[in-house]
């Protein structure tokens, strides 16, 4: 049963991972979208996403503990879950360029609060979870192709 519940918590993560690689991608490819939204008449940049991720059921530490110390009526946890993808409320950058048609008054225009910088570190956080839970699920069926074979 804990294997199968190994495959479970690697699944929701590789999901929640695979869903983060997809809304970075969409942040990178609009890092100079200055039409985004139409907001009161008016065109806005686009704004960053941000996927928010929690535990599937809040835990403490104990029953980990527990589990640790060999307590069998302890329980594990249940892997993850994306609960929102939100805009990041960061400031727009303003750039000055009184030739842009989205240029203000002033000459300025609002580009989007995308820091290409940002998203290539956090693509690849994104990216290093997801092989580490492609490993972890690997091992899993490793282990019970294992249990398998002794049984044999």
């Amino acid at each position: 049963m804990t294997i199968f519940h190994g495959f479970n918590m690697s699944a929701s993560a590789l999901t929640s991972q695979r869903l983060r690689m997809d809304v970075i991608s969409a942040n990178m490819a609009n890092a100079e979208t200055t039409r985004g939204t139409m907001v009161n008449g008016e065109w806005q940049p686009y704004q960053r996403k941000m996927v928010v991720m929690q535990p599937n059921e809040k835990q403490s530490f104990a029953p980990f503990l527990n589990n640790a110390m060999g307590n069998s009526n302890s329980s594990v946890g249940n892997g993850v879950k994306v609960t929102g993808i939100i805009n990041d409320q960061t400031p727009f950058k303003l750039v000055y360029n009184p030739e842009h048609p989205d240029a203000n008054e002033q000459g300025y225009v609002q580009l989007p609060n995308v820091d290409p910088l940002r998203e290539m570190v956090d693509l690849m956080s994104a990216t290093r979870s997801y092989e580490a839970n492609v490993t972890t699920l690997n091992a899993s069926k490793n282990m019970l192709l294992k249990a398998l074979e002794i049984g044999r």
